[in-house]
């Protein structure tokens, strides 16, 4: 089994509380506010079918859902913003996403790597980035 954390699985014991409360005759409203939850009765009646579908135990209702492994680690995040800032104009996120992939062997997407420098206001415009028209040295005039 996956090692939750311990509000995770206190959590899942409380909507245990709160479902029998409830299959005893208890109100939704005052069941919730006792236990600290805030179900509505389409919340209450997914939680029950889960329960039951678990074989009635509390560890059915875990909720897995508490987070994931960090990737990208500071580390990384100040090596994507010194890099960001020395090359700005020249340099987008596909392109650091390889770079962070060669240099620490973590695969990240653009998306993401735009997400961290937009919280550092790092990012460029969206859309292509803009080109100049190439400009004709000596203009033709053609006359009859």
């Amino acid at each position: 089994m996956v090692d939750y954390p311990d509000a995770v699985l206190e959590k899942a014991r409380r909507l245990e509380q709160l479902l029998h409360r409830i299959a005893a005759g208890e109100p939704l409203d005052e069941v919730n506010e006792a236990l600290g939850f805030n179900l509505d009765e389409e919340q209450l009646a997914k939680a029950q079918a889960k329960y039951e579908a678990g074989g009635c135990t509390w560890e059915a209702l875990i909720n897995g859902r508490f987070g994931h492994a960090q990737k990208v680690h500071t580390g990384i995040r100040e090596w994507l913003y010194t890099r960001k800032e020395r090359d700005n104009e020249d340099i987008r996120a596909p392109k650091l996403a390889e770079e962070v992939k060669e240099i620490f062997g973590v695969e990240v997407a653009p998306g993401h790597v735009n997400y961290l420098l937009r919280k550092r206001g790092l990012t460029a415009p969206p859309g292509r980035p803009y080109k100049e028209k190439p400009v004709c040295p000596t203009t033709i005039i053609i006359t009859h």
